[in-house]
C-alpha cells in the first residue's frame, strides 16, 4: 500500500486540480499525476472525470474517497499510539485555530508549549471555527481552539475552556450612544440600526441573532466578514453596531447597555471523539488548561 498515493488522491478530490494538489503536498504536478497513476493501476479503474480545467471524482472515486480517508487517520493513529509508548513529548502537533483566537488567546500559550517542548514539531493553521471542526472530523488535525459549536456532534469531544462575553459596540459619535446615556435601551431601539456580523452559518453569527431574532426578529445587517478585527474596524468609523467580545473594547468603542439582552460564545478545545491523542497533544492541552482563568 502507498500512503503517499493516498495523499495525492485525497488532495486532488478536495482541491479539484492537480496543480493545487502539487503545491499543497509540496510536490510537482508530475509527482502527483504518477501517485495517481499508480493507485488507479492497482486497483484497475480510472478515479477521476475532467470537467475543463478541473477534475472530479467519477463514481468509483467517491466510492474510494472515505476508504482512502480512513485509511490516512489509522495510519495517523498507528503513529501516535507507538510514539506515545515511550513516553517522549516529541513529533509533529497539528493544531488549528481561529484567527481571533491565535491573535488573543494563544501567543503565550504557543510561547510556553514551543520552550517546554522544543522537540515537537508544530504544524499550526487557521481558519473559521466551524471549517475548523469539520477538518477535525475528517482527521486532517489531532486538535483545534475554537469557537465551540452550539451543538455536539458525536464524532467530536470538545472541552469548554473560556467563556467570552459579547458586549454591543459603537463608535463613540453613533447615534445609539446619546439613546443610550446612563440607561439601557430596548432591543426594538437596537434594531432600527444597521448591523455589521459574521456570516450566516458561523457559530459567532448563531449566539448573536439567536436572542435578538427570538424577543424582536430580524436584522438590518449590512456588512458581513468572519473576522473580528475587521469587524471592529468597521464600527470605530460609525459603520454600525457589532457585537464583539468586551476583550476587543477600547477608547475608540462605547458599549450599549440593552435590556434583557445577554449574549456569551464558549471557547474551546475540539478533538476527534475515537481518536487518542499523542503526548504532543496531551502536553498542549495540559498548558492550555493552566491558562484557563479557573487553573
Amino acid at each position: 500500500m502507498d500512503i503517499s498515493a493516498y495523499k495525492a488522491f485525497i488532495s486532488v478530490a478536495e482541491l479539484g486540480t492537480f496543480s493545487k494538489a502539487a503545491e499543497h503536498l509540496y510536490i510537482t504536478q508530475p509527482a502527483v499525476s504518477k501517485r495517481i497513476a499508480l493507485l488507479e493501476d492497482q486497483l484497475g479503474s480510472k478515479l477521476f472525470d475532467r470537467v475543463g480545467k478541473r477534475v472530479m471524482l467519477n463514481e468509483a472515486g467517491r466510492a474510494l474517497l472515505p476508504i482512502a480517508e480512513r485509511i490516512l487517520q489509522d495510519m495517523k493513529e498507528s503513529q501516535r499510539v507507538i510514539d506515545n509508548l515511550n513516553g517522549q513529548v516529541s513529533g509533529e502537533l497539528s493544531l488549528v485555530t481561529s484567527h481571533h483566537i491565535g491573535l488573543h488567546r494563544l501567543p503565550d500559550i504557543l510561547k510556553n508549549f514551543t520552550e517546554s517542548y522544543p522537540q515537537v514539531r508544530l504544524d499550526l493553521a487557521f481558519m473559521d471555527s466551524e471549517d475548523a471542526c469539520h477538518e477535525i472530523e475528517k482527521g486532517h488535525f489531532e486538535l483545534g481552539v475554537v469557537t465551540l459549536p452550539l451543538s455536539n456532534s458525536k464524532r467530536l469531544k470538545i472541552t469548554p475552556l473560556w467563556n467570552d462575553p459579547l458586549t454591543i459596540a459603537v463608535s463613540p459619535d453613533h447615534p445609539l450612544v446619546a439613546i443610550a446615556k446612563d440607561k439601557a435601551i430596548n432591543l426594538s431601539e437596537l434594531a432600527k440600526h444597521s448591523a455589521i456580523l459574521p456570516a450566516v452559518g458561523t457559530y459567532t453569527r448563531s449566539v448573536i441573532e439567536k436572542p435578538v431574532i427570538q424577543k424582536q426578529g430580524a436584522l438590518d445587517v449590512i456588512l458581513e466578514t468572519n473576522y473580528l478585527e475587521t469587524i471592529r474596524m468597521m464600527v470605530t468609523i460609525g459603520l454600525g453596531w457589532s457585537a464583539l467580545p468586551k476583550t476587543m473594547l477600547g477608547d475608540d468603542l462605547t458599549e450599549i447597555k440593552v435590556k434583557g439582552l445577554k449574549i456569551e460564545r464558549t471557547l474551546g478545545i475540539v478533538q476527534h471523539a475515537s481518536r487518542s491523542l499523542s503526548n504532543a497533544g496531551k502536553a498542549f492541552i495540559e498548558i492550555l488548561e493552566k491558562h484557563t482563568p479557573d487553573n
